[in-house]
């Protein structure tokens, strides 16, 4: 696998590429998927879930972040690392900038911030340290305690006008991803067209420009009930790599996710 870059992102979305996402917490999955051909490997928080058997992403510290980041590293030295910021690793200014040269020096290519509108200021900071950024909005699962529970978000108006608002926000502030978690698939594709750095989605519908899953779901490896969002790639293949190749394969063709693991308004 050839590396991707931040610029060659940007210009799948030009193209019309579609981007192949999933989480990576050590080497030797890392190396699978990056062999597979996912474009860009997420050490997400949610290690915090299936890698340390918590019930939500609370937990996770920055050093478990920056670990497996490293681990991650070794693993696909040139994939193009995209790392979460852990619960309240972001919260004030001085936090923000700390914690992101750990993560980039430990191997990221850009981190990850879950929130709204108030990342701005965040994102800006980071930018003039050369640091890229990807903002995380809808469900943010930091977020889990104050928003009750896993819930699709943006289903009425205000809250819809409110999430495309944000979106709009971070891009202008300097933000080169957007993620966006559990909403509607006809919120999701407006997002998508009215900004122009590539908008990921999980649970948000086909019309996102690209995809990501956690891997452990991607691979039916599901301790709970799995969201309606996720498909089982490993089903009918012969090893982990057909599956990962599966999912890239479906993602680049668009045929994940369909209607059944969309949300409607």
């Amino acid at each position: 696998m050839k590396a991707i870059t931040l610029t060659q992102l940007q210009q799948m979305k030009q193209n019309g590429e579609k981007i192949a996402m999933l989480t990576a917490y050590d080497a030797s999955f890392a190396a699978l998927e990056h062999q597979a051909g996912v474009d860009v490997l997420l050490v997400g928080d949610s290690l915090g879930m299936v890698v340390q058997g918590h019930r939500s992403t609370v937990p996770v510290r920055t050093t478990d972040m920056a670990y497996h980041t490293r681990c991650v590293r070794q693993g696909a030295a040139d994939a193009f690392l995209l790392v979460d910021m852990p619960f309240m690793a972001n919260c004030q200014l001085t936090d923000t900038v700390k914690n992101a040269k750990r993560l980039m020096q430990a191997g990221a290519n850009m981190v990850k911030l879950e929130g709204s509108h108030w990342l701005t200021e965040h994102i800006q900071l980071l930018l003039q340290a050369g640091v890229p950024s990807c903002a995380h909005i809808g469900l943010t699962p930091q977020s889990v305690n104050q928003l009750g529970g896993y819930k699709v978000q943006g289903r009425d108006k205000n809250n819809a006008d409110t999430l495309i608002a944000s979106a709009q926000a971070l891009e202008q502030a300097g933000a080169a991803l957007l993620l966006i978690e559990c909403v509607p698939s006809p919120l999701a594709k407006r997002i998508t067209q009215q900004l122009s750095i590539p908008v990921i989605g999980i649970g948000a519908g086909a019309d996102c420009d690209g995809q990501v899953l956690v891997m452990h779901d991607a691979l039916g490896l599901n301790h709970h009930s799995a969201p309606k969002f996720v498909e089982n790639f490993l089903a009918g293949q012969s090893s982990i790599l057909d599956a990962f190749s599966a999912y890239v394969k479906a993602v680049k063709a668009s045929t994940f996710p369909t209607a059944q693991h969309s949300y409607t308004e």
